[in-house]
């Protein structure tokens, strides 16, 4: 049995501005297609949503 936990950290392979939808994806396992969508959909009313949550990201979320 593999007990090995994966930590959320930044992406510095897969980044286009701060690498935190790199992370999620490794982290969750997903494409990271779906979480620049979701952030991207979370710019659309306004802005504020989207950014907020990415900058408390980069903010909070160390780097590999």
């Amino acid at each position: 049995m593999n007990t090995q936990r994966l930590k959320l950290r930044r992406s510095r392979k897969d980044r286009i501005v701060a690498g935190v939808c790199g992370g999620l994806a490794e982290f969750f396992g997903v494409s990271v297609f779906w979480f620049r969508l979701a952030f991207l959909i979370a710019l659309i009313p306004g802005g504020i949503p989207g950014l907020l949550v990415y900058g408390l990201m980069w903010i909070i979320v160390p780097s590999e």
